[in-house]
């Protein structure tokens, strides 16, 4: 009896030590849209392809890349309903915290609590893994910049820069050669958006990318408007 007989089941493991659900589970996050992420000395970037089957879908009712608290934001790739659910269990929980240490969450532990609700997912009868990877971007506590990879095994990783989604190693080859442990924010998000380009099917503009950003100096998590992506864009031209 091969590893097949032990497909369907998500809390049984096959002979050879896998829980295949899970690995259907990153087989989805493998098909999702491109999303990287770079920590720089003096901040994080987040970003995304948003480019959609349709040039009839209404663009601004979609949003890939999230805002958590204060200084955090997500950004994945896979199934998005699964991703909307944990991005509400994850405010709920920033929110908890803050009312109970009147302090914004460290990333550190925003992570932490999201990477044990998916694991909870693998270990549970009548559920299925999430489809999903998580980038996570933040400042953690000793306000260094943090960029997190959290797996639907529940699995996290910490990365100075990293990709997920379709064409991920072709990406992260990229920044390998890319990336420089000096390099600051500003050159963070133009080297996201050239990482982006090298798989991108079509021509990029401010509304079929997603850019967040949070800078060291304030602490701030935010989006970039399409204008300000678009003018990181001509610059790049």
């Amino acid at each position: 009896m091969g590893d097949s007989a032990y497909s369907f089941s998500l809390t049984t493991f096959s002979r050879t030590g896998k829980l295949l659900q899970i690995e259907y589970a990153l087989n989805a996050v493998a098909n999702g849209r491109t999303a990287l992420g770079i920590a720089a000395s003096d901040g994080v970037v987040i970003a995304t392809d948003k480019k959609f089957g349709s040039a009839l879908v209404e663009g601004e009712s979609v949003r890939k890349v999230e805002k958590i608290t204060d200084g955090s934001g997500f950004v994945y790739a896979g199934v998005g309903p699964d991703y909307r659910v944990l991005v509400r269990k994850a405010r709920k929980s920033a929110q908890a915290y803050f009312r109970e240490y009147r302090e914004a969450k460290p990333v550190g532990q925003l992570v932490k609590s999201t990477a044990s609700v998916m694991q909870e997912y693998t270990q549970s009868g009548g559920v299925r893994p999430f489809g999903v990877s998580l980038l996570v971007a933040g400042m953690d506590g000793d306000g260094v910049p943090r960029l997190f990879q959290v797996d639907p095994s529940g699995a996290y990783f910490g990365w100075k820069a990293t990709a997920i989604g379709k064409g991920y190693v072709n990406a992260k080859n990229f920044l390998e050669k890319r990336y420089q442990e000096d390099m600051e924010l500003e050159d963070a998000v133009h080297t996201a958006l050239l990482t982006l380009r090298e798989g991108f099917e079509g021509e990029m503009n401010g509304h079929n990318i997603e850019v967040g950003v949070v800078s060291k100096s304030d602490g701030q998590f935010r989006l970039l408007t399409p204008e300000q992506i678009q003018d990181y864009l001509d610059e790049a031209n």
